[in-house]
């Protein structure tokens, strides 16, 4: 294939992060160890970076529950939590999957591009959710996972809690996710949990199949709600194609790879997938709240919400800083932080700037489309974003000293800035923060299984 010029691949990552700029080419960036750069954007970031970048994405989306649902359930039960579980991956999974397919140039009705969403849905964080997969034909195939990190966080509640999520949330929702493609796919477990013995290894193992008989599964009402936000009809540059021998793969319209890294494609797919993982996680945040709202008001919405934030808040700042090697206490530091928590991704979504003052961090979201929507199921939506306490648990991973206050830019929604006081008693860790860290998806590291191809 030709190679592009590399005035296009740059223009194409660039407004894939919704940003375009124009300046000076340099070396891509390994990590953002680099001095702060107010004009930072995913697109000058390395392949190898993009890749560890855009797992710790997909991890933080997957967490988000962790944060979420235990609030659920201490307000209204195991019941209730499970079902407000289904309807927020029912609602959402349908619509990111289809948004995959587009960016990543794939698409079908077989068993092989189920399979393919499967490998790129935030509800299967690699490694920690250890998806392997066979195709046995168009029709059929089976996948199995040798670890599940989602069972090792709710075996110590005991079986209820393991039924609950094995059976009760994964039989519609599994579905759901393959109705995206084929609504005449059925997922029917092999086995699944309570393990019996209790080393018992696969995890779980599912049959997919396409029974052209079978009465179509349907979306539920959740989902055509959830497809009328802004942010499900986010436009959907797909990954800029071509690309030199060696440089990964354009997209991911070739054959279906069972044994698929993130390392496997080129730059610019990588800033696709980062931002659509982005994208997968809000959409989850409007199921869920949207879920809560229909059964017991904005009001319980918005305070379940808060917590949410609060909890994933502090724990993706922590991971994605130490993924992408941001170390220090300083401003610079928490400047840097707040440009890639993913929170604040896609810009094309959140209109997110950052710049340093003298003595602090300004933060502030232009009008855009996050800031649109026509409803209040989002965490800008919430009553004072702009001093949030999301915003303080993000900056006190930096510097428990740091302070964030509301602060107004011109022609800005909402800002916020961020300043040190070494005076100032050390904040502690939020007790959601506390919270979403029971899940060993806190401390998690990715494990390659084997090098990425060319």
């Amino acid at each position: 294939m030709a190679r592009p010029a590399v005035a296009e691949l740059l223009a194409a990552a660039f407004a894939l992060d919704g940003r375009a700029r124009t300046g000076h080419v340099s070396r891509r960036m390994d990590d953002y160890r680099a001095p702060f750069d107010p004009a930072f954007h995913l697109g000058l970031l390395s392949r190898p970076a993009l890749a560890v970048l855009a797992r710790e994405y997909q991890l933080a989306a997957h967490l988000q529950d962790r944060a979420g649902i235990p609030q659920v359930l201490a307000r209204y039960g195991a019941t209730a939590m499970r079902e407000i579980a289904i309807a927020e991956w029912m609602g959402a999974s349908p619509v990111y999957t289809q948004r995959i397919q587009r960016a990543l140039r794939f698409s079908g009705t077989d068993v092989a591009t189920i399979f393919k969403g499967m490998q790129f849905d935030v509800g299967a964080p690699h490694g920690f959710l250890d998806f392997r997969f066979r195709v046995d034909d168009a029709a059929s195939g089976e996948f199995w996972l040798p670890y599940c990190g989602a069972l090792m966080d709710v075996e110590p509640m005991g079986e209820e809690f393991v039924v609950g999520m094995c059976h009760h949330i994964e039989d519609p929702t599994f579905d759901a996710t393959a109705v995206a493609t084929n609504p005449r796919a059925q997922v029917r477990p092999i086995h699944r949990p309570p393990r019996v013995p209790a080393d018992r290894a696969p995890h779980c193992h599912w049959r997919v199949r396409v029974e052209p008989g079978a009465t179509p599964v349907e979306e539920i009402v959740l989902t055509a709600k959830v497809r009328r936000s802004r942010l499900a009809r986010l436009a959907t540059p797909p990954a800029a194609s071509g690309g030199a021998p060696g440089a990964g793969l354009a997209d991911y319209s070739g054959s279906f790879d069972p044994d698929l890294h993130l390392e496997d494609f080129a730059q610019p797919a990588l800033v696709v997938v980062a931002r659509e993982f982005c994208v997968q996680g809000h959409l989850l945040v409007r199921a869920f709240m949207t879920a809560i709202a229909e059964r017991w008001g904005d009001a319980v919405a918005e305070q379940i919400a808060t917590r949410q934030w609060v909890g994933i808040a502090g724990l993706a700042a922590e991971r994605v800083s130490a993924a992408m090697g941001i170390a220090g206490d300083d401003l610079d530091t928490l400047a840097k932080l707040f440009q890639l928590h993913p929170a604040f991704h896609p810009r094309a979504y959140v209109d997110l700037h950052v710049e340093r003052a003298r003595d602090e961090v300004r933060c502030w979201i232009g009008d855009c489309e996050a800031l649109a929507e026509s409803d209040p199921y989002s965490w800008f939506a919430l009553p004072a974003a702009g001093r949030h306490r999301a915003l303080d648990a993000i900056a006190r991973t930096v510097n428990p000293r740091a302070r964030t206050r509301p602060w107004e830019a011109p022609g800005a929604r909402f800002g916020w800035s961020v300043a040190i006081d070494p005076r100032a008693e050390p904040a502690a860790e939020p007790p959601e923060v506390t919270l979403t860290k029971l899940s060993r998806g806190a401390t998690f590291r990715f494990v390659p299984r084997r090098p990425p191809r060319a």
